[in-house]
Order: structure tokens, then sequence, then C-alpha cells
């Protein structure tokens, strides 16, 4: 039986959505979110400028829905890691492993954090942020069970400083395998976290 038009319509603006999202980081990362045009995100995947409008209302939304999706996926893939996780130890480990593996793979959401979030209105920075704090304190209530002694201002500079060195990785990962890269990365970080033996 044959998909009915509808779910296939839906499917396609889907996709076509996540496409422009794609594009949107790469083109981002490159010229920065003033130096790209709404007709500049829609050549690059294949449809007219104004025809971006039935997918996102402007290109701050675009620029919004990249960077509130991305933090609302790192809490939502952090908090599962560490249900999953059995032990404490392990949870961190598999933190750092999980951030890790967003820090590699997509490199051009970094730069654009890093570049364009005052470009966001103040409401989506703030839900931005918003998402930041509960991602670290996730971290922060790991490190707190793994050292109880240890006061929580400093596990948060810590849990801070070790994202600094792991989202690094677009500006200085580029003459080192990607193996090579992950393996080192996660060694600093959980030295950074002060729990080299976790």
């Amino acid at each position: 039986m044959s998909e009915a038009p509808t779910t296939a319509r839906v499917r396609a603006k889907a996709e076509r959505r996540d496409a422009l999202l794609s594009e949107a980081a790469r083109l981002f990362a490159t010229r920065g979110f003033d130096g790209v045009s709404i007709e500049d995100l829609g050549s690059s995947v294949g449809i007219s400028g104004p025809a971006v409008y039935r997918h996102f209302p402007s290109k701050q939304a675009v620029l919004a829905s990249l960077l509130v999706g991305v933090s609302e996926g790192l809490l939502a893939g952090g908090r599962a890691v560490v249900e999953r996780a059995p032990d404490d130890a392990d949870a961190l480990r598999s933190l750092v492993r999980f951030h890790a593996d967003f820090a590699l793979r997509d490199p051009d959401v970094i730069r654009v954090q890093d570049r364009d979030l005052n470009a966001l209105s103040p409401a989506d920075r703030e839900s931005v942020r918003d998402l930041q704090r509960r991602y670290i304190t996730l971290w922060v209530d790991v490190l707190a069970r793994l050292s109880p002694s240890t006061d929580r201002a400093e596990l948060r500079l810590r849990a801070q400083a070790t994202f600094g060195l792991l989202n690094s990785t677009p500006h200085s990962a580029r003459s080192v395998t990607a193996a090579r890269t992950r393996a080192l990365l996660e060694q600093m970080a959980l030295a950074a976290l002060g729990q080299p033996d976790a």
C-alpha cells in the first residue's frame, strides 16, 4: 500500500527544514549570521529565498531553531546518559564521551554559538542560556556525588572549563586523526574534572 500523500508531504517538509538547519550551521559558521542572506539559505538547499519562509518566519528564527535546538539536544542527551549509567563514575565518563561526540560531529554549531549568540532575540538567548545552565548542573550533580567534599562552585568551574576544552575542536582538531583527537579530549576532560581515574 502506498504512503498517503499528506504523510509524504509532511516528511518532505521536515527533511527540507532539517536540510536548511544543516546548511545554516555551515553558512553561519563560515560567513557569520550577518553575512548570510535568506537567498543564500534557500539556494543552498535548492529552493528560492522566499520559499525559506514556508519553514521559518525569519533568518533569526533559523538561528534560534539551530541554537535552542542544539541546547535542548545536549540537555536531553545528557540526562539520558546519566539515567542509563550504572554508577556516577560511568555517568561522568559517558557524559564526557557524549559531549566529545557532539563537539567532533558539530563544529559548525559551536562556531555559530561562539560568534552569533547575541544575534538571537533576548527571549531566545535566555532560552539557550537556561538550557545550558541546566546542562552544566547535570554535570555538577554527578561531580558532587563523586567528590562530595568539593565546593559546588569549584565543580561548576571545572565543568565549564571542560566544555571549553571539548568545544575547542573547531579550532584545534585539524592535524590529528579523529580517533586520537577523541582519546586525547576524553583523557584531558576527565583530568580537568578532577576525575582522571573515573
